[in-house]
């Protein structure tokens, strides 16, 4: 543990506001049903994460057990957009990939549902351990490998593309600037910083981009998985790790030695690094500002923490305190 520990109440594990098993129409238990081969007889919700899309894990009469998720295009539009998209995303990874394996889809115009694989696991536990972290970052290091180059049939922005309009967001901050030491004497240099955004983060491997502790399963044969595979990009393959770092940073882990130590990171100059953390930290700093939406009211509050952490984290680096 280190001194850079940012403590927080959000409630982790318990952060989503979901649709039950109950509220779903009857046509779509139906068929739900139908395609598990047997009916559900319990749904346990899935309480991480930050969509009010149904993600439940089903037992059914015959003893076998699902992860669906559904959403509905009418009243749940943007989060059916998003399942339609990961349906895709995995589709189309290489069985080497360490994702869950999507099993059936049912796009019908009103529902889009997914029956993915069911994995018996666990979540890294918060605050996050070392022991979790190496795990997390062993498979980092494997997906790596794996996808250099992205699978053919899959089709995924660059990084440059999906990040050029964040380096703005510094702009934004100008306005009403947080409260957090030494931003105001910085902020220049922070934006500066993730305006070169694009010097750094081009690459040949596709990059999961939001592997966090909720999206990641612990199985207990050893294997370690990656979830929610809605918005990859392809750009430089230490992207993930360095993304990775952030919750255990805010926990109080030393991630700077474990950069150090990692054959992704430790050849990339630290400048690059810093660029990355400025960029990230101007996106969520921002986001943190917006409405609360009314389906995730533990989303600002995460951003706001993770904000934080990484203005925290660039500043040390950074030698601005």
């Amino acid at each position: 543990m280190t001194d850079a520990r940012l403590p927080t109440t959000i409630p982790h594990g318990r952060t989503a506001q979901r649709l039950e098993w109950a509220h779903l129409p009857p046509h779509v238990r139906g068929l739900v049903e139908e395609r598990c081969g047997s009916p559900v007889v319990s749904a346990a919700s899935q309480g991480a994460g930050f969509t009010p899309g149904f993600a439940s894990v089903l037992t059914c009469a015959d003893g076998s057990r699902h992860f669906v998720k559904a959403a509905s295009d009418k009243a749940q539009r943007l989060f059916a957009a998003a399942y339609r998209e990961e349906a895709r995303k995995l589709a189309v990874l290489p069985p080497e990939a360490p994702a869950p394996r999507l099993l059936w889809t049912h796009d019908g115009g009103d529902w889009m549902v997914l029956g993915i694989e069911h994995v018996d696991a666990r979540q890294p536990a918060r605050p996050w351990r070392a022991d979790d972290l190496e795990r997390c970052l062993a498979m980092a290091e494997q997906m790596a490998t794996t996808l250099t180059p992205p699978p053919p049939d899959l089709a995924a922005d660059d990084a440059a593309t999906e990040f050029e309009g964040w380096p703005a967001l510094w702009d934004r901050l100008r306005e009403a600037p947080p409260a957090l030491p030494g931003l105001v004497d910085h902020l220049d240099e922070a934006a500066g910083l993730a305006g070169r955004f694009r010097d750094v983060v081009g690459g040949t491997t596709l990059v999961h981009t939001d592997i966090r502790d909720d999206n990641l399963l612990l199985t207990g044969d050893g294997r370690t998985l990656l979830c929610d595979w809605n918005w990859p990009v392809v750009g430089a393959a230490w992207l993930d790790t360095v993304f990775l770092m952030i919750g255990p940073r805010g926990d109080g882990l030393d991630v700077e030695a474990l950069l150090a130590a990692s054959p992704l990171v430790r050849d990339v100059p630290a400048e690059s690094v810093d660029v990355v953390i400025a960029l990230v930290t101007g996106y969520f700093l921002f986001s943190a500002g917006q409405p609360v939406p009314p389906t995730s009211p533990h989303l600002r509050p995460v951003q706001q923490w993770q904000g934080q952490v990484c203005w925290d984290w660039l500043a040390e680096r950074r030698g601005w305190r």
